[in-house]
C-alpha cells in the first residue's frame, strides 16, 4: 500500500485531493488541523502519533520532526542497507507528501502584527519534510501548491504513479517555495533586528513578453510577490495586444514622472523619454497641452494621466 503524508495551511482542494488517493487503496496520514478537516469530510486518516508514536507536542511546534517521518521519505528505495533499516525500524515508507507553508508573509503584510505573532507563523516541520520529499524525488512526489493536485492524480490514474519527470519538476517546486518562505523569514527578522547590509529580492513571471528591447532578444516581466500601491505590475490591462518590452518601460517611466505631479497632469513617452508632460485645468487640458509639444514624437508612445 502506498502512503500519503498531508500536513497543510493552505486547504484549498486537500479533501479531494486526499479522498481521490484513498479511493485508489492509498493510506492517508495527516497532522492536527488537516486531519481534523479531513476526518470531518469522512476520509478515514492515520494520525502523525500513530505514525511517530510520539505525541505532538509544545503546542503542535513538534510533530513530525521524527525519523519515522523523515526516514520514511529520505530513504532510497533501491538501497537494500537503506531498505533493511527502515524494516528493521518498522517503518514505512512514505510516497507522496502534500505540505505548504504557515502563512507567515500573509501574517506580516497585517498592520500592527507584533513579532511575536509572525515568529509564531514560521514554520519548521513543513520545509523539513518539503527539502525531504524533494531531495528523494527520484521516489517520492512532494505537492506545495493545489495548483497541481489534479496533473498528480492524473499520472496516478494513466500511470499508476507519477513520473520521474513530473516528481522532478514537483521538487524544484518545492525547494522554491521553502526558498521563498525563508527568504520572506530572514527579510522581516533582519528588519526587526536592525540590520541591512543584505537584500532579497523574489519576482514572479507575469507573462512571456513577444520580444525584448530588440526584436532577436526573449524577454519576460516579472513582479514582487508583495504587491505594491500604484505600480504597473499590478495594473490590469483593458484591451489591444500584450505589451512588449518597450511598452512596458515606457509606461512605467511616464507613470513615474506622473508621480511627481497632483494637479491634472499628462505625460507622453517615447523610447524612454519623455515628448511631452503638461499640467492642466482638467486631464483633457493637459493632454491637449502635452501633445502641442511635440505633435511628432507622441505618435506611438505612451501617454499617462493622473485623472480619469
Amino acid at each position: 500500500m502506498k502512503r500519503a503524508l498531508f500536513s497543510v495551511s493552505d486547504k484549498t482542494g486537500v479533501a479531494e485531493f486526499a479522498r481521490a488517493l484513498k479511493d485508489r487503496g492509498w493510506e492517508v496520514i495527516a497532522t492536527g488541523g488537516t486531519q481534523q478537516l479531513l476526518e470531518r469530510k469522512g476520509i478515514a486518516t492515520t494520525g502523525i502519533s500513530e505514525v511517530t508514536g510520539f505525541p505532538e507536542i509544545c503546542d503542535g511546534r513538534v510533530k513530525t520532526l521524527h525519523p519515522a517521518v523523515h526516514g520514511a521519505l529520505l530513504a532510497r528505495r533501491d538501497d537494500k542497507e537503506h531498505m533493511g533499516t527502515l524494516c528493521g525500524l518498522g517503518i514505512l515508507p512514505i510516497d507522496l507528501v502534500c505540505v505548504n507553508l504557515y502563512p507567515f508573509r500573509q501574517t506580516v503584510a497585517r498592520e500592527g502584527v507584533t513579532l511575536a505573532e509572525a515568529t509564531e507563523q514560521i514554520d519548521i516541520g513543513g520545509p523539513s519534510m518539503l527539502r525531504s520529499a524533494a531531495k528523494n524525488n527520484v521516489s517520492v512526489t512532494v505537492v506545495c501548491d493545489p495548483a497541481d493536485y489534479a496533473e498528480v492524480l492524473e499520472e496516478i490514474a494513466r500511470e499508476g504513479d507519477t513520473t520521474p519527470e513530473l516528481r522532478l519538476r514537483l521538487a524544484a517546486r518545492a525547494y522554491t517555495h521553502t526558498a521563498e518562505y525563508d527568504m520572506a523569514i530572514a527579510a522581516y527578522m533582519r528588519r526587526e533586528a536592525g540590520l541591512s547590509e543584505k537584500l532579497f529580492l523574489s519576482f514572479e513571471r507575469t507573462q512571456e513578453l513577444r520580444y525584448g528591447e530588440n526584436p532577436h532578444q526573449r524577454a519576460a516581466f516579472y513582479r514582487e510577490a508583495d504587491e505594491v500601491p500604484y505600480s504597473l505590475a499590478s495594473a490590469r490591462q483593458l484591451h489591444g495586444k500584450e505589451l512588449s518590452y518597450n511598452n512596458i518601460q515606457d509606461a512605467n517611466a511616464a507613470l513615474e514622472l506622473l508621480r511627481e505631479f497632483d494637479d491634472p497632469c499628462c505625460v507622453a513617452v517615447k523610447h524612454m523619454n519623455p515628448c511631452g508632460t503638461a499640467l492642466g485645468a482638467d486631464a483633457a487640458d493637459a493632454w491637449r497641452r502635452a501633445y502641442e509639444a511635440d505633435p511628432v514624437s507622441i505618435f506611438g508612445g505612451i501617454v499617462a494621466l493622473n485623472r480619469p
